[in-house]
């Protein structure tokens, strides 16, 4: 995860090109990825795409996945066999992995593109969540923002306290 100095912050307007990439800015991606070649491309939210550190994401993931298994093992889980195969279909789904070509060029693949509701030349907005970069179609981006907005004073005294 970037140290705190290295938050990933800002709003950029971006057009997805007619071969489905779209160009994130160096001060977006730098923090991001530092060294590394791989990236993690998750499936958020309806109209939202978040691009991740492949080392991040995997911790985290691996971290999750262990919790749930000991669960499972334990027994703790019996009985919630519909949810467990949820769980599963959406990890089968829901990220993969993908390196960023010059210039911070990202390549959106089918099924991503797809759940983003996008087509060559849709406008996107790159978005710096702290901790990884999300790519939002505009009018899911404003309904968001509506949504969330209200509470930002909240959610900043909440998390600096």
């Amino acid at each position: 995860m970037p140290a705190s100095e290295d938050f990933i912050l800002g709003e950029v307007r971006r057009t997805l090109d007619d071969r489905y990439r779209v160009s994130i800015p160096a001060e977006m991606v730098d923090p991001l990825i530092g060294g590394e070649a791989n990236c993690i491309l998750a499936k958020e939210r309806p109209g939202a795409l978040s691009l991740w550190s492949a080392a991040t994401w995997q911790t985290k993931l691996d971290s999750d996945v262990r919790l749930v298994k000991n669960k499972m093992q334990a027994g703790r889980l019996d009985g919630r066999v519909e949810e467990v195969q949820l769980l599963g279909r959406l990890l089968s789904t829901r990220q993969k992995t993908i390196q960023l070509a010059g210039r911070g060029r990202l390549l959106i693949p089918e099924g991503f593109r797809q759940f983003l509701g996008v087509d060559p030349g849709s406008e996107l907005l790159l978005v710096g969540a702290a901790i990884c970069i999300e790519i939002w179609q505009p009018e899911a981006w404003i309904t968001y923002l509506d949504e969330h907005i209200p509470d930002f004073r909240r959610l900043l005294d909440n998390l600096s306290a």
